[in-house]
C-alpha cells in the first residue's frame, strides 16, 4: 500500500513541475454514475496531465475522488484535437472507506485561436483494484462534457 501511494504522490507532483498550457473548468458525466469535478490541466510540452477532483452518485453508492491522467496529445484539424492516456484515482465511497483505480482516458477536443475556452468529449474507463466493503462497481466508465478556461 505504501509504494501505491508514493506512485500516486509521484504522478501529481510530477503534472505541477512542467511549464506549459494550463486550463481550468468543469468536467460533467455520465455512464456507470452521474456527477461533476473540478478539472485542471498542466501543459507539459506537448502533453499534459489533468486533475479532476469530484463527486459521483450512483443508487448504490456515493463517493467524492481525486483522479490524475497523463495525456498524449495530436491535432486532427487547426482547431480539433485528440487525447488520450493512463491514470489514477482514490476515492472515498461515503459511509464505506477509500478506494484506489486504474483509469484511462480518450476523448476529443475543440481549442480555437481567439477564444479562451477548450470544449471536450471524453471516456473514462476505470478499474477499482482496492474497493471499500459496500461498495459496489470494480469496473466503471463515464462519458463527460468538459469545458474549461485558458490560463495562458
Amino acid at each position: 500500500m505504501k509504494k501505491i501511494v508514493v506512485l500516486v504522490v509521484a504522478v501529481f507532483a510530477l503534472g505541477f513541475a512542467a511549464n506549459a498550457q494550463d486550463a481550468l473548468g468543469l468536467r460533467f458525466g455520465g455512464g456507470s454514475s452521474y456527477g461533476a469535478e473540478l478539472s485542471y490541466q498542466k501543459g507539459m510540452g506537448g502533453n499534459r496531465m489533468e486533475f479532476d477532483l469530484g463527486m459521483r452518485l450512483k443508487s448504490e453508492s456515493n463517493f467524492f475522488y481525486l483522479a490524475g491522467v497523463y495525456q498524449w496529445q495530436g491535432q486532427i484539424t487547426d482547431w480539433l484535437g485528440w487525447f488520450a492516456g493512463p491514470g489514477v484515482k482514490v476515492s472515498y465511497c461515503v459511509n464505506h472507506g477509500v478506494g484506489l483505480a486504474l483509469a484511462g482516458q480518450a476523448g476529443l477536443e475543440a481549442n480555437f485561436a481567439d477564444f479562451p475556452f477548450q470544449f471536450t468529449l471524453d471516456i473514462r474507463p476505470e478499474y477499482e483494484f482496492i474497493l471499500p466493503a459496500g461498495c459496489v462497481n470494480n469496473f466503471g466508465w463515464g462519458l463527460a462534457l468538459g469545458i474549461r478556461y485558458k490560463l495562458n
